[in-house]
């Protein structure tokens, strides 16, 4: 299973056809360690391609992790 952000999984869960007040509901609902995602994400990504830090970082703000979550994924990653 993909590592997703909890901004991501709101997203994929509407694009799967719930609601967007479902998604969210779930996504909250559950107990996850966001910066625990987004290490998987950063390691995933490099296993892929090669990224420079601010790269990186940039590619999981974008995936909608926050900064923090996207700098702990990264030094957890390794850059």
């Amino acid at each position: 299973m993909s590592a997703f952000s909890r901004e991501g999984l709101i997203e994929q869960l509407e694009y799967e056809g719930f609601s967007a007040a479902d998604a969210t509901f779930a996504v909250d609902s559950i107990t996850v360690d966001w910066n625990v995602q987004a290490a998987k994400s950063a390691q995933d990504y490099l296993e892929m391609s090669g990224f420079s830090r601010s790269g990186l970082i940039e590619q999981l703000v974008y995936e909608g992790f926050t900064p923090a979550q996207a700098e702990y994924g990264v030094a957890a990653a390794g850059l």
